[in-house]
């Protein structure tokens, strides 16, 4: 008996915690974005602040960085756009699109009109 409790405390244990590979919550069922795809950056901005990320829907930036924005939430998650950090030295980190609060970043360069209504998928909110 202890052989069976002690196995299935080890795997347990082995069991992954984090929240990589799944669904999560939708922030919104909307966004805006430049084309239908969301393929094309609105606009570039800079943040006036450090944002730590709640959780794998999100990316962390720091003050300073350049974020190239593709999509900006509407109706109950308004307040958070879609896009990809951009460092001082291209390539310097990964690239990946996450989701961040509007108000830790300031509008630099506006590049194409934010003029498509898109829905968006489960996809939009998936941590892989």
């Amino acid at each position: 008996m202890d052989c069976k409790l002690w196995l299935a405390f080890s795997v347990w244990l082995l069991l992954p915690t984090s929240e990589a590979g799944r669904q999560m919550p939708k922030l919104s069922e909307k966004k805006l974005c430049a084309d239908s795809e969301c393929s094309h950056p609105i606009l570039i901005a800079r943040a006036v602040q450090d944002y730590y990320p709640g959780d794998c829907r999100f990316i962390p930036i720091r003050q300073g960085q350049l974020i190239y924005v593709y999509a900006m939430l509407r109706g109950r998650g308004n307040l958070f756009w879609a896009g990809s950090v951009q460092d001082s030295y291209y390539g310097q980190q990964e690239a990946r699109i996450g989701h961040f609060p509007s108000s830790v970043v300031e509008e630099t360069h506006p590049l194409m009109p934010a003029s498509t209504e898109v829905e968006t998928t489960n996809w939009d909110f998936y941590c892989n």
